[in-house]
Formats: C-alpha cells, sequence, structure tokens
C-alpha cells in the first residue's frame, strides 16, 4: 500500500477533537480514499505546537517511512510567534529540499497559511507571497489558504477560535480533497 504523509502542525494533528483519528482532516481524507478504492494509507505526522524550524528536527524520522505523496502543512505557528516570513519560507524550503532527496519520486503538496484578516495587509502579504513562490518553485500541488471558510467563523471553531472543531474538519477536507485526488494513482492505471 501507498503512503501519504501529511506533515504539519495541531491543525493537521486534529488538536482539540473529540477523536482525531476519526474527525482530522487527514482521518476524513482516508475515510475517502478508502470509499474510492484507491489503494494509498494517511500518515497524520501533525505535532501540536509545531513551528517549520521544530519540524526540520523530526523531519528524518517522518521520512523513514516511505511516501509516495508527501503533504506539507506548517506555518501557522510561527505566523502566531511572530518569526519572520524569510526564517518561515528558509525552513519550508529546507523540508522540501530534504524530502526530495529522500524520494525523487515524491509527488509533493504545500497547504497555505494566511494571518486573520484583523491582521494588516502590510504584515500578512509576506507570508502569503512565501506559500505561492514555493509552490512554484517547486512545481508543488498548492492550496492557497488550508483554513479558507472556517478561520474567524465561532460555529466551525472550538472555543480557543484558532483550531477546527470536527463541523470545520468537514470543510477543510473538502478543500483539500480535490487537490489530493489528483495526485492519486488511479488503481491499475500505468503510470
Amino acid at each position: 500500500m501507498k503512503q501519504i504523509i501529511f506533515f504539519g502542525d495541531s491543525l493537521t494533528a486534529g488538536y482539540g477533537l473529540r477523536s482525531a483519528s476519526t474527525e482530522s482532516f487527514p482521518a476524513i481524507l482516508q475515510q475517502k480514499i478508502n470509499q474510492s478504492g484507491f489503494p494509498y494509507q494517511i500518515i497524520n505526522a501533525g505535532i501540536s505546537g509545531d513551528t517549520t524550524q521544530s519540524a526540520l528536527y523530526r523531519l528524518e524520522n517522518v521520512l523513514r517511512s516511505p511516501a509516495t505523496i508527501f503533504i506539507l502543512a506548517l506555518g501557522a505557528n510561527d505566523m502566531l510567534r511572530s518569526h519572520s516570513p524569510a526564517a518561515t519560507a528558509a525552513n519550508l524550503e529546507k523540508i522540501i529540499l530534504r524530502v526530495k532527496e529522500t524520494n525523487p519520486e515524491v509527488k509533493l503538496a504545500l497547504l497555505g497559511m494566511e494571518l486573520p484578516g484583523w491582521i494588516t495587509q502590510a504584515r500578512a502579504e509576506p507570508y502569503r507571497k512565501l506559500y505561492r513562490s514555493l509552490s512554484e518553485k517547486y512545481g508543488m500541488s498548492y492550496l492557497p489558504f488550508l483554513l479558507e471558510g472556517v478561520a474567524g467563523k465561532p460555529e466551525l471553531n472550538i472555543p480557543d477560535g484558532l483550531h477546527p472543531n470536527a463541523a470545520g474538519y468537514q470543510i477543510i477536507a473538502e478543500r483539500v480533497w480535490p487537490l489530493l485526488h489528483s495526485m492519486l494513482e488511479i488503481p491499475g492505471e500505468q503510470v
């Protein structure tokens, strides 16, 4: 069975859910994969609190599981902790390069993050640009904003207002599914 690694932070891990193993967006995507008959297993390598820097320290362990698809979903904590866009971009690039070095055939995707709407455009734009720039530079599948349609909506988030609830993760999974589906090989298809 082929493996898909979701390498991220609490948004990937499913922080605050009753059952992250069934309600996080990678878990919901696994259900969609199973229903569609694709021979893929998702590994949820999300760790709450991870920044792009701390994720670099655990990357080698994650890469021990050979993946056909690697989904990179980091940066929210960098933004919340005011790490510079340049440092965030440099760390994401190091992750991308290490993944490609380990497995040149891997398909890569980048799930972007944005600062909340109440942050000034001048501060938010460099973060937005860094995801787009990296996805273009490395030819990665790309989703501009993982939390689009969910961020800032109390009914779709747990009480902390930062992490989606089960209903919010359903929306996220529906937005990520077309991107992921386009990366899957149809059973029996010659590559």
